[in-house]
């Protein structure tokens, strides 16, 4: 962690130097302000105590400046009597405290070691949602390149454009993205910059002083003022029209904004991450985007691939989803039945998460008993089940059906006991296509003959109850000879 202490005192500053003790930290110090600039242009900081002589440097605001140039920077303010009132100033424009004089060195070093473990809270918790997102994002080649890619580009300024269908989790991404960033602890402002009226797009993004339009009875803060110091998602960014485009190059270009009706100009420091679901090099042939802006926008590039394309995060998807809808909806889900588990899997979802989302929340509403039967999906999804049908053999736990699901659908030579058992489970000729009824009834004597008849052990087994398994046996006319447990 690299530490500022700025402060015109040269002897407190070398007292400190000479007697730090915190480790896995570098002290950066100075006393001359000419000297304060280079420094903080040159290197990294995370910590910086700065007195307040040292607040204003060429007409520039310094704790803004920090801010803007070391986002996530924590700044603590040094006075004394004479001067608190200009620390005070400075909280109010993102100064976290003031100490006040004297000082100790063992004040400083306590801070230092608090903001350390703040820092390493940080860390761990960022390693540990980077392992929620392998897994809600999709474990293929692919998306681990875009992840790479975004924890690289996360701590940075950079502005980033992220395309790829409707509703396949950019907003997600941007989020992610502001999470990983120094930006974390500031606001993340998402709009729709399709669903604004045209004629209010500029005053919603920018702002508008009281009397610039009919109906302007107040000055009005725009989402860019609100967005300050963190980031602005602007999705569908190529619905904006020229007017607003220009206004926008201009922002990334300077950090400066214009509320509709001034004429002086607003500094603000937002990171920009644009999404659209266009095509924005067709549209610059089209002259309906402006390819100065899209190359400011475009200096990273995520193609988010479409839910069909991620088919190996629908388990854990269904389960985030699931556990979401509990407390919505009032309903616990405990069982998934494998029909229904597989009629999701061969899904192509043209909505992509978005609709995956709506189709369990039909679902959840519609159970029973904390299950979900195949019969609870929208018949859109269950008709997709029965188009492409396949002989599932006995498998363990719902990752396991979906991993043989995404397969070809060839069919296999299903294991089985008793001669009446292994009839009705015979392997399946190569043209042969099973209806989804057949392929159930055959799975669940499969399961009947591994288990030696054991119904307790079958339910156990399939995941299912067993009043699912007793409607099952009489629904496909399986008939169970003998007692059971």
């Amino acid at each position: 962690m690299n530490i500022l202490i700025a402060d015109s005192d040269q002897k407190f500053v070398n007292d400190i130097r000479r007697s730090w003790s915190v480790p896995n930290t570098n002290l950066l110090t100075c006393s001359d302000e000419s000297v304060l600039m280079p420094m903080v242009k040159k290197d990294s900081i995370d910590l910086a105590f700065i007195e307040v002589p040292f607040l204003m440097m060429d007409n520039m605001d310094m704790v803004s400046y920090l801010k803007e140039r070391h986002p996530g920077i924590e700044i603590f303010i040094l006075c004394d009597d004479r001067n608190w009132q200009g620390a005070a100033s400075a909280i109010t424009r993102g100064a976290n405290s003031f100490l006040k004089k004297p000082i100790t060195l063992s004040l400083l070093e306590a801070t230092a070691q608090k903001i350390q473990a703040q820092l390493q809270n940080k860390s761990n918790s960022q390693l540990m949602e980077s392992q929620v997102l392998d897994s809600l994002l999709g474990n293929t080649a692919e998306m681990r390149k875009i992840l790479k890619t975004v924890y690289k580009i996360a701590p940075t300024n950079s502005t980033v454009l992220i395309t790829g269908e409707s509703g396949s989790g950019k907003e997600f991404l941007a989020n992610v993205i502001h999470r990983y960033s120094k930006r974390a602890t500031e606001p993340f402002v998402a709009v729709n910059c399709g669903a604004i009226p045209e004629n209010l797009v500029e005053s919603e993004l920018f702002g508008s002083r009281k009397g610039a339009y009919t109906g302007s009875t107040t000055d009005k803060k725009g989402l860019f003022e609100s967005a300050n110091g963190g980031t602005l998602f602007l999705d569908e960014v190529g619905e904006l029209s020229p007017a607003t485009q220009v206004k926008l190059l201009r922002f990334l270009q300077s950090h400066e904004i214009r509320r509709v009706g001034e004429t002086e100009a607003r500094y603000l420091d937002v990171r920009i991450i644009a999404a659209t679901n266009r095509n924005l090099q067709d549209q610059m042939r089209n002259g309906n985007f402006r390819e100065d802006l899209y190359y400011r926008l475009n200096t990273f590039h995520l193609q988010l691939p479409p839910l069909r394309d991620r088919k190996p995060a629908l388990p854990n998807l269904i389960k985030y989803f699931i556990l979401k809808n509990k407390e919505s909806q009032g309903k616990e889900i405990i069982d998934l039945e494998p029909a229904a588990l597989y009629a999701l899997t061969k899904y192509q979802y043209p909505g992509n998460i978005r609709e995956l989302e709506n189709i369990l929340e039909h679902a959840i509403v519609l159970s029973e008993n904390g299950i979900i039967r195949l019969e609870d999906l929208p018949e859109n999804v269950q008709e997709c089940a029965k188009e492409k049908t396949m002989a599932i053999p006995h498998i363990k736990g719902a990752e396991n059906i979906v991993e043989s699901a995404v397969m070809e659908d060839q069919p296999r030579q299903i294991g089985c006991g008793s001669t009446e058992t292994a009839q009705a489970v015979a392997s399946v000729q190569s043209d042969e296509i099973l209806t989804l009824e057949e392929m159930e009834r055959r799975h669940i004597l499969n399961a009947l003959s591994v288990c030696n008849g054991n119904r307790t052990e079958v339910c156990k087994r399939l995941g299912i109850s067993r009043a699912t398994l007793w409607r099952k046996l009489k629904e496909l006319k399986i008939e169970m000879e003998g007692g059971e447990d």
